[in-house]
């Protein structure tokens, strides 16, 4: 995978700053991380593990196919950094800032 050069000036004319660009984009990114890790967990669940015909004393162990394809088709996906860069990049993201409770 090519790493893709940005411009910084694009990117801080999508946030106040390139540091608030930065904060958004890696915000973003830690949500599609933890999106894939849970798509991934029920994908992997579904699978009926295989029953455990070896020895204890064996160290090789059988890979299951399925759980193979599944890592694979996940690996091939694009990175969750990449992604949020183009959701900024394409105005597909929206972020703003929480609003703080006065105390009266």
């Amino acid at each position: 995978m090519a790493i893709k050069p940005l411009e910084i000036h694009t990117l801080e004319s999508k946030a106040a700053n390139v540091y608030e660009a930065i904060v958004v984009l890696s915000k973003r990114a830690r949500q599609l991380n933890e999106e894939t890790k849970i798509e991934f967990n029920q994908r992997i669940e579904t699978i009926a593990a295989l029953p455990s015909n070896s020895n204890s004393d064996e160290e090789e162990v059988d890979a299951n196919p399925d759980q193979l394809k599944i890592s694979l088709e996940f690996e091939k996906r694009a990175k969750p950094t990449e992604q949020a860069i183009d959701e900024l990049m394409g105005d597909k993201l929206e972020f703003r800032y929480k609003e703080e409770e006065t105390k009266e």
